[in-house]
């Protein structure tokens, strides 16, 4: 993998470091371990264009920061023995837990340490665990005041980054949406030096997964919540109980493709929640999955998987309309457009794809449990048969070595 960035994450225990790889290199990056470089740990994926280095606890102690240091040097001098060229490292992402606001100032501190081996490698704070709305701006200001205390990070921070990589659960029916990872992606990229940047075109293809992937996450979450309300017994003659479900998911989604919040993207958002809440198209959808005869499944159990249909099927059909968007086929504009578009995917193909999933949701896998299990059992069903094919969350395409 010669030609390839190395990205060094440096951070405390617990703060979220390997969630956080995960989420930015997904489910195709492999992970060794380097035998005789203490706890090092690097992850690798053909579909992106730079490499992550985990240390360890560079971030905590002195003892541990000093051996982590060591083991990254001593692996970037062994790759170089090996003939290896791409063995500097070239941006340190620096870990901060977003939620612990009382402590930044010191974990910030901790930056100016730990990376005194990388003078002047380029840093991306990236502040982990930012669940609360209110509190990413203060703390991302708080970040950048107490960097310009310190002439270093003055000149090596590039960004602050707020964070949520996985989604968050509240509760059964609220959670915080993943946000971040295709601007640190982004971010990344940019402070990498010009002779390994990723081309623009293999940068925007992997993000654009990314942010499926993301997008996905989002979509299974509101079709468990969705699933939540279902469950509760009220008779569901229309999809008006579903309603602040599907704003947060379109709202969310939205965020996540960079639709704005100005009037024109608020006509878009209103139209696309009414085609999935008031529309015909949706009452004709719930009206058909529940004339489906001969189900061996309970009246709860059928609004709930009504339900979660409903708003994951809203979730994949936004999808598909937010992502022609972003990649410029279409404008925020083209409200005619987008209606036409999610009324259409609430259709015939959605109620087949619906059907099949309430289908199997009569078998034993789903009506032998009851209550939260139950719930689970429909939501992980629901999703696998809704948010398929042009859903797939990594695309089978991956980046060719250089």
């Amino acid at each position: 993998m010669d030609g390839y960035g190395n990205v060094l994450v440096i951070g405390s225990a617990g703060v979220g470091k390997s969630t956080l790889i995960e989420k930015v290199l997904g489910s195709s990056a492999t992970q060794r371990s380097v035998r005789g470089h203490g706890r090092i740990a690097v992850y690798e994926s053909l579909s992106i264009p730079f490499r992550v280095i985990d240390a360890g606890d560079i971030g905590g102690s002195c003892l541990a920061r000093r051996a982590g240091s060591k083991a990254v040097k001593r692996w970037s001098k062994d790759n170089a023995l090996d003939g290896n060229s791409d063995n500097d490292i070239n941006v340190i992402w620096y870990c901060v837990e977003g939620k612990s606001r009382k402590l930044i100032r010191q974990q910030i501190a901790d930056i100016s340490r730990a990376t005194s081996l990388w003078y002047s490698v380029p840093i991306i704070v990236v502040l982990t665990k930012s669940y609360s709305q209110l509190e990413r701006e203060d703390n991302v200001q708080l970040v950048w005041d107490a960097c310009s205390r310190r002439r270093r990070l003055r000149r090596n921070v590039r960004a602050v980054i707020p964070v949520v990589a996985e989604t968050y659960q509240l509760s059964d029916t609220t959670f915080v949406s993943p946000e971040g990872i295709p601007q640190l992606i982004e971010a990344t990229n940019e402070a990498m030096p010009e002779g390994i940047k990723a081309v623009g075109a293999d940068i925007a293809a992997f993000t654009l997964k990314r942010r499926r992937a993301v997008a996905r996450s989002i979509v299974a979450a509101s079709t468990a919540a969705g699933i939540a309300v279902g469950a509760i017994p009220i008779p569901i003659s229309d999809a008006l109980i579903l309603t602040p479900i599907e704003t947060n998911e379109v709202n969310a989604l939205a965020t996540l493709y960079g639709i704005g919040k100005g009037s024109a993207s608020k006509k878009l958002l209103t139209t696309v929640l009414e085609v999935g809440t008031v529309s015909t198209a949706a009452r004709t959808a719930i009206s058909a999955l529940k004339a489906i005869p001969g189900l061996n499944i309970g009246a709860s159990a059928l609004n709930a998987v009504i339900a979660g249909s409903i708003v994951a099927g809203m979730g994949e059909g936004t999808i598909r309309i937010f992502e022609r968007i972003y990649q410029g086929e279409h404008t925020i504009d083209d409200v005619e457009w987008a209606q036409k578009a999610l009324e259409s995917h609430l259709s015939r193909e959605f109620v087949e794809k619906a059907t099949g999933a309430i289908a199997k949701a009569s078998g034993s896998e789903v009506s032998n449990v009851t209550g939260k299990e139950q719930r689970k059992a429909l939501a992980k069903l629901l999703t696998k048969a809704l948010l398929s094919g042009a859903m797939s969350a990594e695309d089978a395409s991956g980046r060719k070595t250089k």
